[in-house]
């Protein structure tokens, strides 16, 4: 860690904020960070597997202690899960109120209140044995849904859903107007017609048609019989297809532009390890974390090159990565951060920055990074203090050119001007 980012460290990472990290950083949490994930991803796939062979009577029968053992351990496990997330929940920069109001606007989330279904059934089963097995075996298989937390792809498709719902809202309402008119329609020339279908008599049979119609599904079990009834009908299939491909296209477009920037789960458990954020709003940080791409990287990939044209900023989740300068090599790890200083000069990569061993990083762009830092100044003012911090150091050693050191001073000059305490209070 530079000599910048030990001074934003204020406080030694209590227990409570270390188990933070180890559940919302997932694998960017330590060796036992990735176990528990994938204990955890493991008993969640191993439960639908479950509920899938217990509805045959057969495999029930024969494998009911297993079944049972793995249903104690599961309840066991994700109970465990979700009060240390409820413990450690005032360590998230996003939860206001106080300790206690504050958790419970946290289990209020909807991935808390999965969680809480998760196990919640094997009690409810415990002390009111004459629940029905059925609904509440039903309810276990919402531990599917747990996975989200895990899943790029799961986790992407609920933020694109998110993102675009104000489209997705048009086009519910337009496909609710063509349905109504269309039903309207068919009620007017069908429902009047002797020896039409009953369905037609009725607006709500109608709309059974058109929904039916719409999504071109057709079960033929209300069907008209008139050729003005044909027609309107065949009107109603092919507005069905465009109304349909709408927020198809909508959510396909989203969830590919997304994808391709995650190639794992950003949390705010995993930006709580990098020093340059601890302290900083938490509006800030969700800014930040659609703006960041997710990479993994193996051993030996380069993630920039010296001499290249300086394009993103990247901060090291996990792993290793070496900085190799004119007569030394740099190592970051988990927290630190690289490439600032040449998209604050706006100069060329003066390192080749090679992973030593797997890692993930997190890389921001020269756009969002000059966007970010112009919005709020308090954050500009944080990152030009620890880049000239960690230039002063290297060019202590003679790694870096006398340019560079110069720009180093400049920075150090124009975070001085304005306290970085002051900065982050006006925001």
């Amino acid at each position: 860690m530079t000599t910048a980012a030990a001074a934003l460290a204020t406080r030694p990472p209590t227990a409570r904020h270390r188990s933070y990290v180890l559940l919302e950083g997932g694998q960017a949490g330590g060796a036992l960070g990735r176990m528990i994930e994938v204990v955890l991803v493991t008993l969640i796939v191993a439960n639908v597997f479950a509920y899938i062979l217990q509805s045959i009577p057969s495999v029930d029968a024969r494998y009911a202690d297993f079944f049972g053992w793995l249903e104690a351990v599961s309840v066991v496990a994700f109970t465990i899960e979700y009060l240390a997330r409820l413990w450690t929940a005032p360590e998230d920069p996003t939860v206001k109120g106080g300790r206690f109001a504050g958790r419970i606007r946290f289990g209020l989330r909807p991935m808390m209140l999965i969680d809480l279904l998760s196990f919640a059934p094997a009690y409810i089963a415990l002390f009111i044995p004459f629940v029905d097995l059925r609904v509440l075996r039903l309810i276990r298989l919402l531990r599917l849904l747990k996975i989200a937390r895990y899943s790029p792809a799961l986790s992407t498709l609920m933020q694109v859903l998110a993102e675009e719902r104000r489209a997705l809202y048009g086009t519910v309402l337009l496909l609710l107007c063509a349905m109504v008119f269309a039903a309207a329609a068919m009620h007017v020339i069908e429902g009047s017609t002797p020896g039409a279908n009953e369905s037609f008599k009725t607006m709500p049979g109608a709309m059974y048609w058109a929904i039916t119609t719409l999504t071109t599904v057709g079960y033929g079990d209300v069907v008209p019989t008139t050729g003005v009834g044909r027609f309107i009908a065949g009107l109603t299939m092919i507005v069905g297809l465009g109304l349909f491909a709408l927020p198809v296209g909508i959510v396909a477009t989203g969830f590919v532009n997304s994808i391709h920037r995650r190639d794992f789960v950003v949390t705010f458990g995993m930006l709580s390890r990098v020093p340059l954020f601890r302290g900083i709003d938490a509006q800030i940080i969700g800014e930040m974390m659609v703006m960041l791409r997710a990479r993994a990287v193996t051993a030996g990939t380069v993630i920039s090159a010296a001499g290249a044209r300086a394009d993103a900023m990247y901060f090291v989740i996990s792993g290793e990565v070496e900085a190799t300068l004119q007569n030394r090599k740099i190592r970051f790890r988990s927290g630190d951060f690289f490439g600032e200083l040449a998209l604050l000069e706006q100069t060329m990569r003066a390192a080749t920055v090679v992973a030593t061993e797997p890692s993930r990083i997190l890389t921001l762009s020269v756009d969002d990074f000059n966007h970010l830092l112009s919005k709020h100044p308090g954050l500009e003012r944080r990152i030009h203090r620890m880049a000239a911090a960690r230039a002063e150091d290297i060019a202590q050693a003679g790694a870096i050119s006398e340019s560079e050191i110069k720009a180093a001073r400049r920075m150090r000059r124009r975070a001085e001007r304005a306290p970085e305490a002051e900065s982050l209070a006006e925001e």
